[in-house]
Formats: structure tokens, C-alpha cells, sequence
């Protein structure tokens, strides 16, 4: 009684239904468009500090 087919043939069933249980993986892309919403507020503030004597040259009609 040779049991080497009878393991032979078990063993690669085995190995044909574990194959069978691999993990797929799928990529696809999706079905709505990505939406990337920016909501950003930017302030800024330009402050001038200006020497008095330069001020009173400047703001004088005289100059120009």
C-alpha cells in the first residue's frame, strides 16, 4: 500500500485552495472628484512711522 499519491494529490488540493484564498488588492479611482476647500482669510497691516521734522517737510505746500 503506497499512501505517496494519496499525500501527493492532498497536498496539492491543499496548496490549490490556499492559493486561492490570497488577498487582492484593487485600485480604482474614485467615482466623485476630490473637493480641497481653502478657506483662508490673509490680513495684513503696513504700519509707517515717520520722524515729526520729515512729517512737517513733507506735508508743507510749499515743497511741491
Amino acid at each position: 500500500m503506497n499512501h505517496l499519491p494519496r499525500v501527493t494529490g492532498c497536498c496539492l488540493l491543499l496548496g490549490i485552495m490556499l492559493g486561492g484564498c490570497t488577498p487582492t488588492v484593487k485600485i480604482a479611482p474614485p467615482d466623485k472628484p476630490i473637493v480641497i476647500n481653502l478657506n483662508v482669510k490673509i490680513e495684513h497691516e503696513i504700519r509707517i512711522k515717520v520722524d515729526k521734522a520729515l512729517d512737517d517737510l513733507v506735508s508743507n505746500e510749499e515743497l511741491f
